[in-house]
């Protein structure tokens, strides 16, 4: 292949055609979503930008901005780096280990003075590019090798263990199904993951042997909070309580009684979905949610459309990983789901969440530009 060209012969976009190609219509969605984050987190602090909306507008900015950047690099460029970015997640999960910081009672942060960086979280986009990678080189006749699935299974559970040490059984969670996305988008067979349902039921009683007492508890108060509603019930009926008086259209714009009160713990962030549909009503959660349905659609249709791939996995992987972040934690918040601490994108507080979820914006956006670059399989490797 001639320097300069892409896979079809044509010549490399010049960095102002990428960024001519980026669709904008996309960034804006973004923008209109991170501003109702705002909003809420305005609302949360009783009408004041100080401590969350200020702070949490000043990282939109710089991850905005990281975003585009992203979206113009070249797909050969995160290919080749795939794999040094998975073990700098390794690394970083390890780290956590000797020098993290606690906080509500788990070890998940770095403190690097600036910002406090989770890990767990680089390890979901990190997971996302490794088995892109690993199965963009691979034919659809080796995927149907049950020894194919070995390596991925190794990248897999190395974070998901290290994850759950900390422990984040929601995150685990989020990097299996997250994996499992992108494995059966590569053409692995259905029969797979039917012997793994089956293996994964089997091991459900000694999975509750290992799990932590607050998990055990956090699923008991799933099946019936009303069994302490002072104690471990008291966050999830507090939060049906306040969908509930919400109604059609909502109390009004931080008119919310439940948070506002401070009946609805962490309104910030797990459970700012729940203050939202409080001030907004049904009406406001589901333009919400309609939104997010754009985002999601809008990725699959990417996936769909990019020639290689090593794009068609990437931008499902990415796609996927903001469906779960949104589904957990509407799920999570309306009871239909355990609680387990997992942020609604761009609209709870929290540093390291937006960063992930804009880094997965832009990787899709790059997927976009770069739709019709077809990377070619190489016997021994995966560049072109």
């Amino acid at each position: 292949m001639a320097r300069g060209t892409l896979g079809t012969g044509r010549p490399e976009m010049t960095l102002f055609g990428k960024l001519e190609q980026i669709s904008w219509t996309l960034v804006a969605l973004l923008c209109v979503i991170a501003g109702a984050g705002f909003a809420m987190l305005y609302s949360a602090a009783d009408g004041n930008l100080e401590p969350w909306a200020s702070r949490q507008i000043i990282r939109f900015a710089v991850g905005l901005g990281a975003m585009i950047v992203i979206a113009t690099i070249d797909l050969r460029h995160w290919l080749k780096w795939a794999y040094v970015i998975y073990a700098v997640s390794i690394a970083l999960l390890i780290a956590v280990e000797w020098i993290g910081t606690v906080g509500m009672g788990a070890q998940r942060w770095i403190d690097l003075g600036v910002i406090r960086l989770q890990p767990s979280e680089v390890a979901k986009i990190a997971l996302v590019l490794a088995l892109a990678r690993y199965f963009h080189g691979l034919t659809l006749d080796d995927v149907r090798r049950p020894r194919a699935l070995v390596a991925p299974l190794a990248v897999l559970v190395l974070p998901a263990l290290l994850v759950l040490r900390q422990p984040d059984l929601g995150t685990a969670v989020m990097l299996l199904i997250g994996a499992g996305a992108i494995v059966f988008m590569a053409g692995v067979p259905m029969r797979y993951f039917a012997a793994l349902g089956v293996v994964g039921i089997a091991a459900v009683p000694l999975a509750w042997q290992f799990m932590q007492e607050y998990q055990r508890e956090r699923i008991m108060t799933f099946l019936n909070p009303e069994s302490d509603p002072l104690g471990s019930g008291y966050h999830i009926l507090q939060s049906k309580i306040a969908l509930g008086s919400g109604g059609l259209f909502g109390r009004g714009f931080m008119q919310g009684t439940q948070s506002h009160l401070n009946f609805l713990p962490e309104h910030q962030t797990d459970f700012i979905f729940t203050m939202l549909a409080e001030e907004l009503g049904l009406v406001g959660a589901l333009g919400l949610l309609l939104l997010y349905s754009g985002l999601l659609a809008y990725g699959v249709a990417v996936a769909l459309r990019a020639r290689s791939q090593f794009g068609r996995l990437l931008a499902i992987g990415v796609t996927t990983t903001l469906f779960l972040y949104v589904f957990i934690n509407v799920a999570m918040v309306t009871g239909l789901v355990p609680v387990v601490g997992v942020p609604l994108p761009l609209i709870s507080y929290g540093g390291t969440a937006m960063m992930t979820v804009l880094v997965a914006m832009g990787l899709l956006l790059s997927v976009y530009v770069h739709r019709d670059q077809d990377i070619r399989r190489r016997p021994g490797g995966d560049e072109p």
